[in-house]
């Protein structure tokens, strides 16, 4: 079929027409769902290509040269594939494998997800100038994988449904703002009011007033951070992640918006009822044993390797009620068996406050809501400073007994987002909401759909490694 554009004479088959007409109506219903008209700058490329071809795309394919068509068609391949594959990966789903403990024994060190986007609505890209299917750092050669020069606000497709309670969810790591090149510093800011309170030891806020903790720990944190950003060679190099380039991290919602959430005794309460456990929660308990525990039944407990260790080194390990009561049945290896009762305060969210909370006992908390209003005090101000400051990007002081953000005097705060309370099945054994506090809408990721692949590192390969019972089963099962 010839016709005529810009007096050029154009030449196109209908399959090519037709193909044309495929794709631009999935491209332009792709741009109506993501609401980015930014694209339509891609339709006339995509015209050009299939009819005008001003541009020549497929200069290569003439070549007289043999091995020239033969590598660029590879590379031609090759973009391609990486092209949608990065697409698929920012819309639609990406893998995501479990590396700690914290939801065992609902999902495993090992389990690889297939985590869907689009269930959750996918954001649209924040950082836009990154390496394609990398986090924050360039693989081989080290270093930062994005450019945060240019930002995008925060926006959100429309999704297929909202976050529930009981939902595994993946997120970006909220307390990840602030890292630094050294892999091993995972949370720079308790290190931070860690080393300030050594540095000052004479600072005590025994008997302090609200205000005066507030001023207090956040000497502890400066100096705390100077103390980090003066040896770059042992902590390294300070660094700012964007939202969308920290960390992602997995977790069961406990937790929703408006709600407002307390622990009593191990039991989480949602305005003042409680709420089921997940049937794998596990508490950590004291055992003290006649004798080593065998192969066999370490493995139907579910006792992992690790947890093995703990129980040899510390009397204790992670263990659900049914595991629980299999071992207080048996005599003959257990002599004694109690739950732990962690009533530890260090490293409780929030950092720079003396709620006195504990693992076990937290709460009560209100977690804020879009559009709802929460009254500030000086006294619960270290709950939401940091929504109201790292999530919501305000500017807070205190002086003289009031509250000042962005230089007005508060008495309360009307949110933005909405944020959500995320917590491990292995309560306590689970960096979380409790250490570091709300989970705003713009950190959420996607919703992990099923176990695709599920390796134990315990066992190697012809000893029931690929853990075959796992494969394609729900998360949704794990509720």
């Amino acid at each position: 079929m010839t016709f005529k554009i810009f007096n050029r004479e154009v030449s196109a088959s209908r399959k090519e027409l037709a193909k044309l007409g495929i794709i631009l109506t999935l491209y332009i219903l792709f741009l109506i769902w993501v609401k980015s008209w930014l694209g339509i700058i891609v339709i006339p490329f995509i015209i050009d290509n299939y009819t005008t071809r001003f541009i020549p795309w497929g200069w290569w394919k003439r070549s007289k040269n043999a091995a020239l068509r033969t590598v660029m068609s590879w590379v031609d391949a090759i973009v391609f594939a990486l092209v949608a594959v990065y697409f698929v990966h920012l819309y639609f789903f990406q893998n995501y494998v479990i590396p700690t403990s914290s939801l065992e024994k609902s999902l495993l060190v090992g389990d690889y997800l297939f985590v869907s986007k689009y269930n959750y609505g996918p954001r649209k890209p924040q950082t836009p100038l990154s390496m394609p299917l990398t986090q924050h750092t360039m693989p081989v050669v080290g270093g930062k994988s994005y450019i945060d020069a240019v930002q995008w606000d925060y926006e959100r497709v429309a999704g297929l449904e909202n976050i529930e309670r009981g939902d595994i969810v993946v997120f970006n790591y909220p307390a990840g703002d602030v890292a630094t090149s050294n892999p091993e510093i995972i949370d720079f800011h308790s290190l931070c009011y860690e080393f300030g309170k050594q540095l000052n030891p004479e600072l005590t806020t025994e008997g302090a007033t609200a205000e005066e903790t507030r001023g207090i720990y956040e000497k502890y944190y400066a100096d705390g951070k100077r103390y980090m950003a003066e040896r770059p060679d042992v902590f390294g190099k300070i660094t700012y992640r964007p939202v969308d380039r920290r960390e992602n991290y997995v977790k069961r919602c406990v937790g929703l918006p408006g709600e407002t959430l307390q622990i009593i005794d191990k039991v989480i309460y949602i305005d003042g009822q409680p709420i089921p456990q997940p049937k794998n929660v596990q508490f950590n308990y004291n055992v003290k044993l006649t004798q080593a525990i065998p192969e066999n039944l370490r493995r139907s407990l579910g006792i992992s390797g690790d947890d093995l260790r703990m129980l040899y080194q510390t009397a204790q390990a992670p263990l659900t009620e049914e595991s629980y009561d299999k071992l207080k049945n048996n005599g003959r290896l257990v002599e004694e068996i109690s739950i732990v009762n962690n009533d530890y305060t260090q490293g409780i969210y929030p950092l720079n406050g003396n709620t006195g909370w504990s693992v076990d006992n937290y709460g009560p908390v209100r977690i804020p809501k879009r559009g709802e209003s929460i009254p500030l005090t000086i006294e619960n101000l270290a709950v939401y400073e940091r929504p109201i400051v790292a999530y919501e990007g305000n500017r807070l002081e205190v002086k003289d007994g009031k509250i000042l953000i962005n230089g007005k005097e508060s008495d309360s705060y009307t949110f933005k987002m909405d944020y959500y309370w995320m917590m491990g099945d292995n309560r306590h054994n689970s960096a979380d909401s409790r250490c570091w506090g709300f989970v705003p809408e713009d950190h959420i990721v996607g919703k992990p759909l099923f176990v695709w692949l599920s390796l134990d590192k315990d066992r190697n390969w012809f000893d029931g490694k690929v853990r075959w019972e796992r494969l394609f089963r729900s998360v949704d099962s794990f509720k």
